[in-house]
């Protein structure tokens, strides 16, 4: 099976340990990905929803670069950390998803990092 690394200056550069994203089996693999801004390397937005926001758009920019899109979402995993935002982050979410949704789940972040309230994984069809 042959994998191809993703990646694009479109979204926020990953630490060198792990890629933006692996496009495999007709499926792209997209690491958890946080609400940076590509162009500043800064957390974007001080709200769930515009960390959530800055999130897919960062995604979207992965997906395009591999030839997917955003409507090709299979899964997603959503990870807070403070699960009191859920109902922010829904909000957000329903701006992009309002209809047939991708599958998803969600996880509490381990550890806090100062100013991180969101990251997101996902999986898409290629």
């Amino acid at each position: 099976m042959a994998r191809q690394i993703v990646f694009t200056a479109k979204a926020a550069k990953p630490p060198p340990m792990y890629s933006q994203a692996v496009k495999a089996a007709g499926l792209v693999f997209v690491s958890g990905t946080a609400p940076t801004d590509p162009v500043t390397g800064a957390f974007k937005g001080s709200t769930i929803q515009e960390q959530t926001r800055q999130c897919l758009t960062n995604i979207q920019a992965i997906l395009e670069e591999a030839g997917s899109s955003l409507d090709k979402l299979v899964s997603v995993t959503v990870v807070l950390a403070d699960e009191d935002d859920f109902a922010g982050m829904n909000e957000e979410w329903l701006k992009w998803f309002p209809v047939d949704p991708p599958a998803r789940q969600g996880a509490k972040l381990p550890a806090r990092i100062a100013g991180l309230k969101v990251s997101i994984a996902a999986i898409a069809e290629a």
